[in-house]
């Protein structure tokens, strides 16, 4: 289902941007309900990643409810959470 009108964070351009620069492929799903922000292709491999925003405070950052409910029912690749391009570099370059 998607939503009318999705928030997306401050910094996700930012990460997205970071991501293609060295090479990896970008599909942007925050505007489904209930999921993630990304689907990041790098080297084969796939990661699903929710971007939350360093500015905002702890308790804006936290998944929301059907975000939380999507990671503990996903049986696929890792459900990743992160704030800055740096931590989703880090992700989809460790062995």
């Amino acid at each position: 289902m998607l939503r009318t009108a999705s928030r997306v964070d401050a910094n996700q351009a930012s990460i997205v941007r970071t991501l293609r620069a060295v090479g990896a492929s970008v599909l942007h799903v925050h505007q489904l309900k209930n999921c993630f922000d990304i689907l990041v292709g790098y080297r084969g491999r796939t990661f699903l990643m929710e971007i939350k925003d360093p500015a905002q405070p702890p308790s804006a950052r936290e998944l929301t409810p059907g975000e939380a409910e999507f990671k503990a029912t996903w049986r696929g690749s890792t459900y990743h959470v992160v704030h800055t391009p740096q931590e989703a570099i880090a992700i989809i370059t460790k062995n």
